[in-house]
């Protein structure tokens, strides 16, 4: 059974952070906050003031070419990697859950475009 999954976050890496975070910022009107932790940028944003997916800017530290792209949220992330295997498509960055418990992975569709899947953290009980 397939079930739609929309964007929801989209991420730009770039080994010149600042620069990006300026360009965003004048073009768009974004805000960023930063959230990386142990020297690593990460800087989030809403993306148009609640109007539009939020994001963020990941500092590559020259570390790989810069890129941008899209995230669909889906509710199994390696089901999802599974059935793009099997549509075509190939697993660039296998299944991975970070430190705050968010399931990822990377595409690439038969084109050759880059694609990120990815499930949130469970809510903790009680909330």
């Amino acid at each position: 059974m397939t079930t739609s999954s929309g964007v929801t976050w989209f991420e730009i890496g770039t080994d010149r952070s600042d620069v990006a975070q300026r360009f965003y910022g004048d073009l768009f009107g974004w805000t960023f906050t930063e959230e990386g932790a142990g020297g690593a940028s990460y800087r989030t944003t809403e993306g148009g003031a609640g109007e539009g997916i939020g994001g963020a800017i990941r500092g590559t530290g020259g570390q790989g070419p810069n890129y941008a792209i899209f995230y669909v949220q889906v509710n199994d992330v390696a089901g999802t990697c599974q059935r793009a295997e099997a549509a075509g498509g190939k697993v660039l960055v296998p299944v991975k859950v970070n430190d705050n418990g968010l399931t990822f992975a990377h595409l690439l569709d038969p084109a050759g475009n880059h694609v990120g899947v990815f499930t949130p953290p469970p809510v903790p009980a009680g909330s």
